[in-house]
Formats: structure tokens, sequence, C-alpha cells
């Protein structure tokens, strides 16, 4: 059946000034358990970033979105949290917190091949 693979995705964000709520979103992450698919894409459009405040490292949110790579792949350079199941991860990288990068709501979904949805979300979401 098309369309079959149930599947959940976050946007995630970067909010440079937690106390004004002001965000940027700069990647997807998305979750398929029946493909055994976790997967994030992100990058840092810098120019905006700093339109939001002069204040923003760079480097250090770019090292943060690394390791939400390395976190979805399992790796170790990811961590203990990158150790964990896949759906522990997953639920890890979007829990709710109140930091510099954060991520949206989960939203769910049907897809038939989660890599071409992640890429389409992104599109739609960050480009």
């Amino acid at each position: 059946m098309p369309g079959s693979n149930l599947f959940e995705y976050a946007v995630i964000r970067v909010v440079p000034q937690v106390e004004r709520e002001e965000f940027l979103n700069v990647g997807v992450i998305l979750y398929c358990p029946s493909q055994k698919f976790l997967q994030c894409i992100c990058a840092v459009d810098e120019a905006r970033l700093c339109s939001f405040s002069n204040r923003t490292d760079i480097e250090e949110i770019k090292a943060h979105l690394h390791s939400f790579a390395q976190i979805c792949k399992g790796s170790k350079d990811g961590g203990p949290i990158a150790q964990l199941d896949m759906p522990s991860r997953f639920r890890w990288l979007t829990a709710t917190r109140s930091t510099v990068v954060q991520t949206s709501k989960v939203h769910p979904g049907l897809c038939e091949d989660p890599a071409k949805t992640l890429e389409k979300l992104y599109g739609e979401q960050v480009l």
C-alpha cells in the first residue's frame, strides 16, 4: 500500500535569544520505525541567523547540530545518548527544552520513502 509507513518528524530550530522566542528553522529530524530510519538534515543560514542577534555563536550552534546528526546515526561520537535504541534517541532529541537549539512538536505522517520525505520536509520547512 503506497504511503503505508508511519513516520514522525520535528523541525529543528535555533532560538538565539530564548527570552525573545524568535527562531529560525535550520533542520528537520524524521523517524520511521518500520524502516528503521532516523536521520536529520540541518544547515545554518548564517546571515539570516545573525539578523536575529549579533551575539550568536555560529560555531557552537553548528556543533550542536552536528551532535544531532551523530545521535541520529547512533555514532560513538554522539556520546551516551547515541548508544540508546532508535526510539529513545528520537524522543530525547525531540524533548521539549528551553535552549538555543530546540525542536518543534512532533508531527506524524505516512510515507513510502522516509529519505525522500525528509528531503521534501526540509525543503518546505527550512529552505
